[in-house]
């Protein structure tokens, strides 16, 4: 077994349950929606954190002859990969009859927060490992720099349009930085 394979043990496992945990809020408020108004903003943060989810896969893939599963390393990664397991957690209601606008009001800073926590950890690993060169290209600045101040707005943003609005934003990133190479 090669020393990504043992890592990726973890990490996946720890993702794959991320994805699913916001996959059955999604079906559980899918199956209620005759009761229940899911809404935009709760299905967009759903979407956020799953492209977010994989980008880490992707990430994890690219660098995977760079990982080295020592404790510290295994910790580090067991810790952010729970960090995504947790917000993914708290995107849908626990229970499908729940008010999912209000469960949005009282999470998307923590789901935010999380992502947030996840990427700096994950921009930090990546610069460690192959630099900081291009890091302040165009590209990189609107793709990958704006993440912070959009999250940050939407974090501390009082009014919706603006939260969901950074949300959008960051969503508009992933397929953007795919045709923009």
């Amino acid at each position: 077994m090669q020393e990504f394979d043992y890592a990726v043990t973890l990490f996946g496992l720890l993702l794959g349950l991320a994805l699913t945990e916001a996959l059955a809020g999604l079906a559980r408020a899918l199956k209620a929606r005759q009761h229940v108004r899911i809404g935009w903003s709760t299905a967009l943060l759903g979407i956020l954190v799953a492209c977010d989810v994989v980008t880490f896969w992707v990430f994890g893939w690219a660098l995977r002859t760079e990982i080295v599963p020592t404790w510290p390393m295994m910790f580090a990664g067991f810790l952010v990969t729970a960090v995504y397991y947790v917000s993914a957690s708290l995107i849908f209601p626990e229970t499908a009859d729940q008010d999912h606008e209000a469960h949005f009001a009282a999470n998307y800073r923590l789901v935010l927060a999380g992502m947030l926590v996840c990427n700096t950890a994950l921009f930090i690993w990546t610069v460690s490992i192959v630099g900081a060169e291009n890091l302040f290209s165009l590209r990189q600045f609107v793709i990958s720099w704006s993440l912070y101040p959009a999250i940050g707005l939407a974090i501390f943003a009082k009014d919706r349009r603006i939260v969901l609005g950074c949300i959008c934003w960051l969503i508009s990133l992933y397929p953007l930085s795919l045709v923009w190479l």
